[in-house]
């Protein structure tokens, strides 16, 4: 029993968001046609041609107001939030709410700062100036993700508003509803009706909404949707940032504080039933740590509190989102066992929802498919290996780098061994957090996506970045310009070995 049930796929104009923990009918939306799609963008495009001509600081003032009410109706967040999702209501709050309210605070202090001219000093035309300014690009389309269902696009939304954008919001056919309470917000805020749309439907209305004449594209999925996506951008030359699949390593040293980083690697795996891009997915621990790191990890794993986290606060894991998520984290289970690895607690379902109980699997090797691809589940997989170079090395062995993590007591050395991880992120000593600090940038490399969100950059790249040249002398005649003359031509040459003596 999921979120979306094959019976519920029958109803072709109808989408049934259901609670995952326990099976409860939501509610149901729209699957949207191309046309519907295209109307939304283009009352979007309407709105947002008076929005963007507003001066920053006055689009910043109107956004705090969105920001008001996530803080001011953060408990009716979270509760939809959980049951649609399936999470507890301390990660709702904790990873998607209280993540939107900083964040927005953040930029509406910041934008008019960070979206100001920028000058350009010219090391050598000293006769003439430079500088940057930044345009709104137009329409923003978001394609959202089920795992985080407000914190994503909601984050997305406030900074393409600030940029100046309108945008349209298609959520996942998973967990459409809180997009639709995200409107609610959005609208109870007094901004502008048309300049954000929500738009609902399964794949096709997300292609629809590229297809649509769209300015730019924000999406968060697998890396195969995130090639279609990417493909379909480029076709039509429409920019792009993707934020696309993970396979986070966990490197930890001889010299790590086992303890505190057992509790690290238990939360950095089983945090929203390890249903997040960045979910430690890979555990790399050397021989001299490798055997009570497993044994503190355990013990810390078989603690975690679980269960249908309607109206429970003080549960640690709750529900996965995702039926078929769940056959797939099952899938990698089997797979591992029969290439010699051992469950050593969790591995099974648990209650008539999508529970799957958090899961430590030992006796892992790099060629198991288990440490080689996604799992998108509660499954910590674990290895021995002989040194930090082995280490550093199978963390690399992948065609995903979104993030990676690395313990150790010894703050210099865990930098060094950051650098040379092929990862967007890479921390030391946490995991997860980055994400919630809206000052840093967020992408991967490799197969893990382009571009990134977040940061001064992520705003920026909202906007289209334009280049003003203007005259700091009034000069009658360029060297440049005609007519040449041999004159002329001996000066430059003159000039030009003076300069570059």
């Amino acid at each position: 029993m999921g979120a979306l049930q094959s019976s519920d796929i029958a109803r072709k104009d109808r989408i049934v968001s259901r609670n995952p923990a326990n099976g409860e009918v939501l509610g149901e939306v729209p699957d949207m046609t191309a046309a519907e799609v295209k109307a939304a963008v283009e009352r979007a495009r309407g709105a947002q041609v008076g929005w963007g001509a507003l001066p920053v600081r006055e689009r910043c003032d109107r956004v705090a107001r969105f920001r008001d009410l996530v803080v001011r109706r953060a408990p009716e967040l979270c509760d939809l939030i959980s049951k649609e999702g399936g999470k507890t209501r301390a990660e709702a709050l904790s990873m998607e709410v209280m993540l939107i309210a900083d964040l927005a605070t953040y930029f509406c202090k910041r934008a008019p700062k960070i979206l100001s001219p920028e000058s350009i000093s010219l090391h050598l035309i000293k006769t003439r100036a430079s500088y940057l300014h930044y345009v709104p690009r137009g329409v923003v389309g978001i394609i959202a993700p089920w795992n985080f269902p407000f914190g994503i696009p909601a984050g997305e939304l406030v900074m393409a508003l600030l940029a100046g954008n309108g945008v349209v919001l298609k959520p996942s056919d998973i967990a459409p509803l809180i997009a639709l309470k995200c409107k609610e917000l959005y609208d109870a805020a007094g901004l502008p009706p048309d300049l954000f749309q929500v738009v609902t439907g399964r794949g096709p209305a997300g292609a629809a909404l590229i297809e649509s004449g769209i300015d730019y594209c924000i999406f968060t999925g697998s890396t195969t949707t995130g090639k279609k996506v990417a493909a379909a951008c480029g076709e039509r030359l429409i920019p792009c940032t993707l934020e696309l699949g993970g396979k986070a390593p966990a490197i930890v040293c001889a010299d790590a504080d086992v303890e505190r980083t057992a509790r690290a690697l238990v939360w950095g795996a089983f945090a929203n039933q390890g249903q997040v891009c960045v979910s430690v997915e890979r555990v790399y621990a050397l021989e001299a740590v490798h055997d009570e790191l497993v044994e503190k990890i355990i013990a810390q794993t078989q603690k975690l509190r679980q269960g249908d986290p309607a109206g429970e606060a003080t549960l640690d894991t709750g529900s996965m989102t995702w039926d078929r998520q769940v056959e797939i984290v099952e899938e990698r289970l089997k797979s591992a066992v029969a290439d010699g690895a051992t469950i050593r607690t969790g591995g099974v379902r648990k209650g008539q929802g999508l529970q799957f109980e958090p899961t430590v699997v030992t006796g892992c090797k790099q060629d198991m498919e288990i440490m080689r691809k996604e799992i998108f589940g509660p499954v910590m997989p674990i290895m021995k290996v002989a040194d930090e170079e082995e280490a550093v090395r199978l963390s690399n062995d992948s065609h995903l780098g979104l993030a990676a993590y690395v313990f150790t007591d010894d703050r210099q050395k865990g930098r060094r061994l950051a650098e040379r991880i092929e990862a967007g992120t890479v921390m030391v000593n946490d995991c997860l957090l980055t994400y919630g600090a809206p000052e840093t940038p967020w992408g991967g490399v490799k197969q893990s996506g382009i571009g990134h969100t977040h940061s001064d950059r992520g705003l920026r790249d909202l906007c289209q970045q334009r280049h003003v040249n203007y005259d700091r002398l009034a000069l009658k005649r360029e060297l440049w310009w005609y007519p040449y003359s041999d004159k002329v031509y001996k000066q430059t040459l003159k000039l030009m070995k003076w300069i570059f003596r």
